[in-house]
């Protein structure tokens, strides 16, 4: 689309948290490179492996940032709620490339372990301190941007897990150092990939959650059903639906019966207002209707 959108939207990022999101993806890439040059001359499994964690941050990073500004935009056309749930996607995209990188590492440094070989112990230390740096310099980029998104969450958790996994090389570098243990370095990969595949697990089960259209984590759709048929001239309360359109946008939807002579429109506005603030739920739609009101009108015949 040419013309651009102001970026207002409730909930949506803003132009200074793309920024910073840019700024972190610059860092992680730039070193990315380095550590696979470095892992390659040293011979270290462990700080390609952590390379391998960095491209899955870079990826985490630029996927948060296209989503972000695909759901910066305004709802329209066949896209009514907007492109929030771009977030929701990349989530899934990034839990899916960790889990296929994890594999691969975990098998390589099973293999290793078996015969692990001599590995550049200084150069490892070396560089799994600078990533360290790295990543806290792209860790804490990340916390200053203001949205609290899935994505940008598990931009995040994907940027702190990586700092433990560049200690982690780094530590292997100093054993292999100062006791010349080379299983050392397989080990560290070992553990990395067993973090990724814990990242890879919760991005996962928490983007399919959002997708099969669960209700949000925390929210219990009986509680709220029960609270809507307890309000006073409320008979019965049914297709009751509660989802999650993305992150932080949580919505309701239900068929709501009362008495035939209580005036539905008071009601559905007070259900509306006690779904806003006992669950904080904003976008609801409920549709009213008296009780019985059919066998009502058929007492008189039917004119036309």
């Amino acid at each position: 689309m040419a013309h651009d959108h102001a970026h207002h939207h409730h909930g949506v990022s803003t132009d200074a948290d793309r920024g910073k999101l840019r700024l972190a993806l610059g860092l992680i890439l730039g070193f990315m490179v380095v550590e696979v040059v470095a892992g390659l001359i040293a011979d270290s499994l462990a700080l390609l492996s952590d390379a391998a964690h960095m491209l899955t941050d870079a990826g985490a990073v630029a996927l948060a940032l296209a989503a972000a500004t695909l759901a910066a935009r305004p709802p329209s056309g066949r896209f009514t709620f907007g492109l929030g749930r771009a977030e929701i996607l990349s989530a899934q995209a990034n839990g899916a490339a960790l889990l296929v990188l994890a594999g691969v590492l975990g098998f390589e440094s099973v293999r290793r372990l078996l015969d692990p070989p001599a590995v550049d112990g200084g150069l490892v230390i070396a560089v799994g301190l600078l990533g360290a740096a790295v990543n806290i310099a792209s860790a804490y980029t990340l916390a200053k941007a203001e949205r609290r998104s899935l994505n940008v969450e598990g931009a995040r958790a994907h940027v702190l897990m990586d700092l433990y996994a560049s200690l982690g090389a780094a530590l292997a570098g100093a054993l292999i150092l100062l006791f010349d243990f080379r299983a050392a370095d397989p080990l560290a990969a070992l553990v990395v990939s067993l973090l990724m595949l814990r990242t890879a697990w919760s991005l996962l089960r928490d983007s399919a959650g959002v997708l099969l259209e669960g209700a949000p984590a925390g929210m219990d759709p009986d509680a709220i059903g029960q609270a809507l048929a307890r309000h006073p001239g409320v008979t019965e309360v049914h297709d009751l639906h509660v989802w999650e359109v993305t992150t932080g946008f949580p919505a309701l939807a239900a068929h709501v019966l009362v008495a035939p002579g209580d005036d539905c429109h008071r009601i559905r506005r007070e259900l509306q207002a006690e779904v806003a603030d006992r669950f904080d739920i904003r976008h609801t739609t409920l549709q009213v209707d008296h009780e019985r009101a059919d066998e009502l009108l058929d007492i008189e015949p039917r004119s036309g």
